[in-house]
């Protein structure tokens, strides 16, 4: 069962030079994401699995596979903030 990640409702997006600032209404809480976070953010649409998504970021950032453990982190923090749900499929 793939894990597919999604964006949560009720956020608001600001786009800034070194990534976004996302203000979560319902937590009360402003988060900063860095580029690559705000990359993982992006492709957390609910269409791509989570392996998927870290194959693309490796792709992107041109990583290695141990990098693939520090992306996977970054998804939980964003489940954490509030950010990201996770929808399994």
């Amino acid at each position: 069962m793939a894990e597919i990640l999604t964006r949560s409702a009720g956020l608001e997006v600001h786009e800034v030079p070194d990534g976004y600032i996302v203000y979560h209404g319902a937590r009360d809480n402003v988060s900063y994401l860095n580029k690559t976070a705000a990359i993982i953010f992006e492709l957390c649409d609910g269409k791509l699995a989570t392996d998927d998504i870290i194959a693309r970021v490796a792709k992107m950032f041109d990583l290695t596979s141990s990098s693939h453990d520090e992306v996977r982190a970054c998804m939980g923090s964003l489940i954490k903030e509030g950010l990201l749900q996770s929808n399994s499929k």
